[in-house]
């Protein structure tokens, strides 16, 4: 059975650093979003309200792919964050729908260090998307750390 692996972080927490290991698993793709944004819709999004209509799209066109690699016996690592309870409710139904199992792995790190990494990733220059700590303290507004309710089997770490 495929698992399908969901990181629940904020901006600079590591999501994409652990995404990468995992990826290095036999059998495992990893699918960015931050990739996927940036070669589709980079020029479209300039506040949070582009993002959300983006990223609702670039959901739309990849979750049948993402079910398809499941069925497949395909590892996903969905470089997606999965920090709101919407998010995380369309990703129930990825894993669902294909029969496959999952991971929400919960990557819980301090707003300091989040905003020291997010600095020193901006002016690497090497990431898709640079945010400013008023960005930052905006996008944070809308994380929610996943309930018990939700029923989701978590790996939580610092």
């Amino acid at each position: 059975m495929a698992t399908l692996h969901l990181l629940c972080g904020k901006i600079a927490s590591g999501k994409s650093t652990l995404a990468a290991r995992l990826a290095e698993a036999p059998n495992t793709v990893r699918l960015s979003e931050d990739l996927w944004l940036a070669r589709l819709y980079k020029d479209q999004m300039h506040s949070v309200a582009d993002y959300v209509r983006c990223a609702a799209l670039l959901r739309e066109a990849i979750g049948p792919h993402v079910q398809a690699l499941l069925r497949l016996g395909v590892n996903v690592v969905l470089d997606f964050p999965a920090n709101t309870p919407a998010n995380r409710q369309w990703m129930r139904g990825l894993f669902e729908a294909s029969g496959a199992a999952h991971v929400l792995h919960v990557l819980d790190v301090s707003d300091e260090t989040c905003k020291a990494r997010l600095r020193q990733r901006n002016a690497a220059g090497e990431h898709d998307f640079a945010a400013s700590d008023e960005q930052f303290e905006l996008i944070s507004r809308y994380f929610s750390v996943p309930t018990a309710e939700e029923g989701f089997a978590l790996s939580v770490s610092a």
